[in-house]
């Protein structure tokens, strides 16, 4: 069996998981960056590994940063959460609203 991705089946899934009532909005939002990075060229669906820019903790830098997106349009976070999240990604250049 092949190890490589179908690219169609994994963004339907990832459309799927958005769609989906019962799944977290972080998980969400994963689906989201997977998507646009497909869209943007960069991401590599066929491989089974990920080449995204990884900090000294080996954490994924965008999916981070998406997390503390997520954060700030999250309506449960307390306010402490969306100011760290909005310090976060200011110091990443991160445009937030």
């Amino acid at each position: 069996m092949s190890s490589a991705k179908n690219p169609g089946n994994v963004i339907g899934g990832h459309k799927a998981n958005i769609a989906n009532p019962n799944t977290s909005d972080e998980s969400k939002e994963h689906s989201r960056q997977v998507i646009q990075d497909v869209e943007n060229g960069n991401d590599d669906l066929t491989s089974g590994t990920s080449d995204h820019a990884t900090d000294e903790s080996g954490k994924e830098v965008n999916r981070v940063l998406g997390g503390y997106k997520a954060t700030l349009h999250n309506p449960n976070s307390g306010e402490e959460a969306k100011e760290h999240a909005k310090a976060k990604l200011e110091e990443h250049g991160v445009d937030v609203e």
